[in-house]
């Protein structure tokens, strides 16, 4: 069965569609027109090439009489006028790669000219091929390692950010940073259904205002239509609460809201699918209040709490695993120095089918460092070499390391902390900064930790952790090439009309073979010696 299976994919795999006999029958004309062509290969680009040669044959040599009867002047204000644009062209290039880290001209080639002329299709294969599963896959596993994700410990803007940015006069968070929190919030509170519910499309208008002011006043006002209205106490909890305490009497404040418009919409749920979307908002928000109380529980210095309540969220709503509630559960388990608890979690949650993180890898090895860093040296472990154990934790830190490599500069205090963003890209720097923000005390309260580390990255990962530089693209090397050779041919056809000139009948002389009239580039040559161009003849 297996045998007869890789013979069957290998002869769809091979096959185009139209060779095989009801493999796809709705392909359409264009479908299988395109495979045709596709299977033509060079020869009919080639028999092509050839027609139109043959096509054009009568233009080309009126081309040459045109070109003929052109005087250096017209070479001239074409190479410079050539030469202008290019630069320009090369200038706004290098000005959109160094904001915006890309090439103009090939984001649009990408995003517009591509879809048009075919180029997303490589292949055509069939949905439920197990060449398209296979890609899917992999797709699916890049885009869980590079997206951006939100910070599981993100900080709360008014009560923490804001304390900041009264201290400095500075903002500590970028507008796109802020925009992508703004979408989540979209995502997460609001549904089809809040037209039903006048404070809830207030509420609606309050996650789209950029101004700060202006959404705590649209909170307000949500509330003076619906006292109960959780997502009004949650904007106002994140962002004029001042200190820790108040926000988490806003959030408890929420909790109360939440829970009674969550019962609400359990009864409810089966009766249409606008219900259903509305139950899951209102789940998010609800699982959104209980989380952000166990953070205010942890920052006031009641942990156990803050463990229990994270516990009990992540059983009564396991499917909700994208929010990373586990990570926040291993910070306060490592505060409580409950090892054997961390160890229970890592092992749940530490499986290849999940996505990775730089909390999850840094913590499964710090947990194994713990049991050898305290009487871990390097130079007894070069003389002995290194035991079962030790050979565990380097393993385990080359893992972490190999997965962002951008930690232990902070965790060594090479580099200087910043506040965390509110999103990170995993594998980057953004992680390894909000990592550090809140695991450094933990490295730093085992002994001899943070030195294993030093010698593992240092032997191993110090020159391959170098951030590698962005390449330039290649249009803005072709800019400015065609921009320099074209000033350098209008500069020289100018100062050497008569080279230039026996230059351009070779070059003509190439491409169509035909007699020069008299009257053509040589005579028109005096001329531009005698007349001024508007150029320095130097």
């Amino acid at each position: 069965m297996a045998d007869r299976g890789g013979v069957g994919e290998a002869a769809a795999v091979g096959a185009s569609p139209a060779s095989v006999p009801g493999l796809n029958p709705t392909l359409g004309w264009r479908e299988r027109l395109r495979a045709g062509l596709a299977g033509t290969g060079a020869s009919l680009w080639f028999v092509a090439g050839l027609g139109l040669l043959y096509a054009l044959r009568i233009p080309l040599r009126l081309l040459t009489v045109f070109l003929n009867s052109l005087t250096p002047k017209f070479y001239v204000a074409l190479t410079g006028t050539s030469s202008l644009i290019s630069g320009l062209i090369f200038i706004f290039e290098w000005w959109y790669f160094h904001k915006h880290g890309t090439s103009f001209i090939e984001q649009v080639s990408v995003s517009h000219l591509q879809p048009l002329m075919g180029g997303t299709e490589s292949s055509i294969s069939e949905p439920g091929s197990p060449s398209r599963n296979r890609e899917n896959e992999t797709s699916r596993q890049n885009l869980s390692e590079c997206k951006v994700w939100r910070n599981p410990l993100n900080l709360f803007r008014g009560a923490e950010y804001r304390r900041y940015t009264w201290v400095t006069g500075k903002e500590p968070l970028t507008y796109y940073d802020m925009n992508l929190s703004a979408q989540d919030h979209q995502t997460f509170f609001t549904c089809d259904t809040d037209f039903l519910r006048p404070s809830d499309t207030v509420m609606q208008k309050a996650w789209r205002e950029r101004n700060p002011p202006a959404r705590i006043k649209a909170a307000y006002q949500a509330l003076e239509l619906n006292n109960d209205c959780a997502t009004a106490y949650v904007l106002l909890a994140e962002e004029e609460a001042t200190t820790i305490v108040d926000a988490e009497r806003l959030f408890k404040q929420a909790l109360k809201a939440g829970e009674t418009i969550y019962r609400q919409s359990q009864q409810c749920q089966h009766q249409s699918p606008q219900h259903e979307a509305q139950l899951r908002r209102d789940t998010n928000v609800l699982v959104y209040i209980k989380r952000r109380l166990a953070m205010c529980a942890r920052k006031l210095g009641r942990i156990r709490e803050a463990v229990k309540i994270m516990r009990d969220l992540m059983k009564e709503f396991p499917p909700l695993t994208m929010l990373n509630i586990h990570e926040n559960l291993l910070e306060s388990l490592l505060e409580l120095q409950a090892y054997p608890d961390v160890q229970a979690v890592l092992a749940k949650y530490d499986d290849i089918s999940l996505p990775k993180s730089a909390a999850i890898c840094y913590t499964a090895a710090l947990l194994k460092t713990r049991t050898v860093s305290e009487k871990f040296s390097p130079e007894t472990a070069s003389r002995r070499g290194l035991s079962t154990a030790e050979i565990n934790a380097v393993e385990a830190i080359h893992r972490a390391v190999e997965f962002n490599p951008h930690v232990p500069k902070y965790l060594l205090e090479m580099k200087s902390l910043i506040l965390p963003p509110e999103h990170i890209l995993k594998r980057g720097d953004s992680e390894a900064i909000a990592y550090a923000f809140f695991h450094l005390q933990h490295w730093k309260r085992i002994e001899g930790a943070l030195n294993l580390l030093q010698c593992t990255w240092e032997g191993t990962f110090h020159h391959v952790s170098v951030y590698p530089k962005k390449e330039l693209p290649l249009f803005i090397h072709f800019t400015a090439g065609f921009c320099s050779s074209t000033a350098m041919i209008a500069i020289l056809t100018h100062q050497f009309p008569e080279i230039m000139g026996i230059f351009a009948k070779a070059v003509l002389g190439l491409w169509c073979p035909q007699p020069w009239a008299s009257s053509g580039f040589e005579e028109n040559t005096q001329d531009l010696k005698s007349e001024d161009l508007g150029l320095s003849s130097g």
